[in-house]
This record gives C-alpha cells, structure tokens and sequence, in this order.
C-alpha cells in the first residue's frame, strides 16, 4: 500500500449507550508530512475506506497531485469508521454505535494526533453526516466544512431505506447480495437506469441488462466487503441526529452540496438545511450537480464536483 495503514488504539472509549471498550482507529495520510501544510480530513462514504488517493484510491480523480485537493499543497487525512472491516478490526455489538459516537471517535483520534485545527473538512454521504456530527461537538473544529450529498439528520424515508435494508440483511438467503441490489436503486434513479438500459436483454435473452447490472453489483460487494460490516453502516445511517440547535454555532464555512437528483438524501432537505442555516450564518453556502444518475453523482460527475470545489479550496 502506496500511502499504509496507520492505527490509533483507543482505550476504554465510552461510547452513548455507556458501553466502554478500546476502539481500534486505522487511518491513512497522503500529501505533505503532518504538520508541514494545511490538512483535511476526509470522511468516506458507506462502503468506502480510508485509500481515498493514490492508484486504488476511491475519490482520486479529486484527491492527488496537481488534482483539485492537490497533495502537492495539502496534507490530506481519512479515517476509516470502526468496524468497516479495511483493517480487519469488526463490531460484533453494531447496535450499540451512532454516527455521534463515530464523530467523537474521529475527534479522539485528531487529538492523539495533536491536531486542533483543520483547514477543511470533506464527507460524502455517510462521512457529510458524520462531519455534521463531528462539528456540532466541536464548533471550531474546521474553517472550511463541505458535507455532499448528505444531511445533519436521518429522515423518515432514509430510515424506511435502511429498514428495508436491515430486513434484507437478515435473511439467510444472500443477505448482503440482495441488500446491495436494494441499495443501488436508492443510489441511481429510474431515468438513469431507463436511459442507459433502454428494456434490452443480453444477448442470450436470459434476463434484462439491467438485472445483470443489479447482479453485478450484488455479487462484486460480497467480493470486497462484509456482511458484519454492512450491517453496521446501515445501523449507523439510521442514527444520525446532529444537535440542530448547535448548527449555527459551527464556526467553519459550510458549503452544502446536494444532487439534484438524489433519492438518499434528497436535495429539497439540504435545500431546507441551508435556508434555515443562512438565517443566522452569513457563511451558509448551497451548491447543486445537476445529473441523471442521483446520490452516486457525487461518485459520478467529476467535473461538476472539481468545478464546485475548486471555487471553495482555491
């Protein structure tokens, strides 16, 4: 591994429920050495992990040198959520966890890394609501903060989501398969799949392309993820709850980025985050990808994301 796994053990962590236990914390750090350049933290998204640059990196086309968070410039840092399974460490006990507790778990480890201030902190779906999380304990966490695709709360329609996935992920019969196929549906839109399937078959008439698609998808997660894991993460979907009340506290300037699209986190909700926000914080932004393909655009439309960011980090 280009940019290696770092770990942080944390002992006796108290968790919300009031379960105590040490807390294995992985993280890896690309661009300039600690310390020596401004530094942000990036929280990855459900199934991501900690290799956000570099040749495997999930966010590359946005993270690395001369890219729009440029490694020549910025030291660039991403935790992995416990439990994700990136660094062989699982929870057995995934119910007892939030989001709240991942954001303070996150801070835990910025302090054993002596770090006080970032310049900006960056989330994509999941990892957007744990930096609300995360700057609504700590205010002054960050002068920049950019959640995408993302909320400071779960809806009653993401937690139906969730729940249909919870149901999923309990059954004996390809759990993790199916629910990533559920999942998918949430992630793109149907004129995303009409478009790009347009009714065909595969070549043999067995099934629909887009059935295959659905398949593909299914069976490549059980690949490079694992049920334990995947349980945890749509346990902790269902949990986010920021302290609204202390959003307009957060001293950073947030830039709200949805997808027009998006049925996850839908953009009328983080419309509605920002109007309010602005209400009483002047350095309340609201920025919107226009695409087809819904929450995934944010994995999708580069060029728009680079574009949005651009104006914000540079």
């Amino acid at each position: 591994m280009e940019n290696p796994l770092q770990h942080i053990i944390l002992k006796n962590f108290k968790l919300n429920s009031g379960k105590i236990l040490d807390i294995h914390l992985a993280y890896q750090i690309f661009g300039q050495q600690l310390f020596s350049a401004p530094i942000i933290l990036v929280n990855h998204a459900l199934t991501g992990n900690s290799d956000v640059a570099g040749e495997k990196g999930w966010w590359k086309s946005l993270i690395g040198e001369n890219k729009t968070i440029d490694t020549n410039r910025f030291t660039v840092i991403c935790f992995n959520i416990p439990g994700n399974g990136f660094d062989g460490f699982f929870i057995d006990d995934f119910e007892n966890f939030t989001t709240k507790d991942v954001a303070s778990i996150f801070i835990n480890g910025l302090n054993e890394l002596k770090i006080n201030k970032l310049f900006a902190l960056i989330g994509g779906s999941i990892g957007g609501s744990i930096g609300w999380e995360m700057l609504s304990i700590k205010n002054d966490l960050a002068e920049k903060f950019i959640p995408i695709a993302t909320d400071f709360k779960t809806s009653d329609w993401l937690h139906s989501q969730c729940l249909v996935q919870k149901f999923l992920l309990e059954s004996d019969d390809k759990p993790l398969e199916k629910a990533r196929i559920h999942a998918m549906l949430c992630y793109r839109t149907p004129e995303s799949l009409n478009v790009r399937f347009k009714g065909e078959k595969l070549e043999d008439h067995s099934i629909l392309k887009s059935h295959d698609w659905l398949n593909f998808h299914g069976k490549s997660l059980t690949e490079r993820f694992s049920l334990k894991a995947y349980r945890l993460m749509n346990h902790l979907l269902m949990t986010i709850n920021a302290d609204e009340n202390s959003l307009q506290n957060i001293e950073a300037d947030i830039h709200l980025v949805s997808v027009d699209s998006d049925l996850f986190f839908p953009a009328f909700e983080i419309k509605k985050c920002f109007e309010n926000l602005i209400k009483t914080k002047e350095n309340t932004f609201y920025h919107e990808i226009k695409s087809i393909h819904g929450h995934d655009a944010f994995l999708m439309e580069y060029e728009q994301l680079n574009k949005i960011l651009n104006t914000i980090i540079q």
